[in-house]
């Protein structure tokens, strides 16, 4: 008989009777995968969408009637992600998706070629496989992580510029940080602007800059090191993550605090970052960096070195969600990066199961697995048109 959501909500007593639980985030993995394994979940196809401007879904389905949602990013290649999750059906038909470690590894280890497309393509299944799991127990994601730190996530402001209105309006919705896009003009009037940013802002807010990666490495640390007295929270890609020395040039010549990660794949690219401490803010994207399952590792790997992770977040409801549950169960988490969830399209898109900003913070949401849907029908108003980065402007 196939398993939907209302079933697996109303069979959630019987199903985790004899789980030792000493509360609703104390559930362990183990026993969670093998009670899952008991469902005889087998995935029997998947499918795509691509939404405009840039948003990569999948839908894994399986032979009990539940269907994970899955996202992906990886800007201008959304058509070769979309193909590189294709790609990976002919291997996952008839597999257990609530194995999801043991998919993981099979389809990042077995191909010859790794990253880009194909890593972002994993990591939108290992969500959609997440979503799965945590529908067939009737429990959201972070309760199968460990369960929530805490219920409501603090969040981050994003501006193109800081304007006494704009920081007004801010703290009229409880935002205690804001991050501001690169000052522009020549590295001494990027730090006026930066110091300008301070004194509309005061001392007490917490103050970043996004650089886009775009300056050469010299330029960087003088600019980090015309800001060092401005006590910024972060100052975000300040060079591009090319060449890891870089980074440990930096590192070594500037007190000013480093965050990047948004383009950084899998534990292995994040290690070096992380080891050598050559950052303070880690950024994970976990529609491309391997997921859900990867970014636990990458958020593991934080805590062991005493860095705090800030996931990358321009995502609409589907990745939103994904971040929230993994900020929920790490206690690295620092600050979430969001965007507005309060559009009719967006709304209509998932069904009203967007996330909810409240004075400041994310509220979780109790929904079992990812806990939101996409509708196809509304998808389809808003088909995907190709985006392209040039050196003469850039389309998103």
């Amino acid at each position: 008989m196939a398993i939907t959501r209302r079933a697996a909500l109303g069979g959630m007593t019987a199903l985790l009777a004899g789980l030792p639980l000493a509360g609703p985030g104390d559930m362990a993995l183990a026993e969670t995968r093998a009670r899952a394994g008991a469902l005889g979940l087998k995935i029997t196809g998947l499918k795509t969408f691509l939404v405009a401007p840039r948003s990569i879904f999948v839908k894994v389905y399986t032979n009990q009637g539940l269907t994970g949602l899955g996202v992906a990013i990886q800007t201008s290649k959304e058509m070769a992600t979309a193909a590189a999750i294709m790609e990976c059906e002919r291997v996952l038909v008839g597999r257990d998706p609530t194995r999801i470690e043991s998919l993981w590894n099979e389809l990042y280890q077995t191909p010859r070629w790794r990253g880009g497309p194909l890593t972002a393509a994993i990591s939108a299944l290992d969500i959609a496989f997440w979503d799965i799991l945590g529908q067939a127990l009737g429990a959201p994601i972070y309760t199968l992580l460990g369960g929530a730190g805490a219920t409501r996530l603090r969040i981050y402001g994003s501006t193109m510029d800081m304007t006494p209105a704009i920081f007004e309006a801010q703290k009229a919705q409880g935002i205690t940080a804001t991050r501001v896009q690169a000052p522009k003009g020549s590295i001494p009037q990027m730090i006026a602007t930066t110091r300008r940013w301070r004194e509309i802002v005061g001392p007490d807010h917490h103050l970043a800059v996004h650089m886009d990666g775009t300056m050469p490495t010299r330029d960087a640390l003088q600019y980090l090191h015309g800001v060092e007295d401005l006590n910024l929270l972060w100052v975000e890609e300040p060079i591009q993550m090319d060449d890891i020395e870089d980074w440990a040039h930096l590192r070594a010549h500037t007190t000013t605090a480093l965050a990047t990660g948004e383009r950084v794949l899998t534990k292995w690219g994040f290690a070096p970052y992380l080891n050598r401490h050559l950052i303070d803010f880690a950024q994970p994207d976990l529609a491309a960096c391997g997921g859900i399952t990867e970014a636990r590792k990458i958020a593991a790997l934080c805590e062991a070195n005493r860095i705090q992770i800030a996931p990358h977040g321009p995502h609409e409801t589907a990745g939103a969600l994904a971040n929230f549950h993994l900020d929920a169960s790490t206690t690295a988490f620092y600050a979430q990066e969001v965007r507005d969830y309060t559009s009719q399209f967006e709304l209509d898109l998932h069904e009203g199961q967007t996330p909810k900003i409240v004075n400041g913070f994310c509220e979780l949401s109790d929904r079992p697995g990812l806990g939101t849907v996409l509708n196809e029908a509304v998808a389809a108003k808003r088909p995907y048109q190709p985006l392209t980065r040039s050196s003469e402007g850039r389309a998103f």
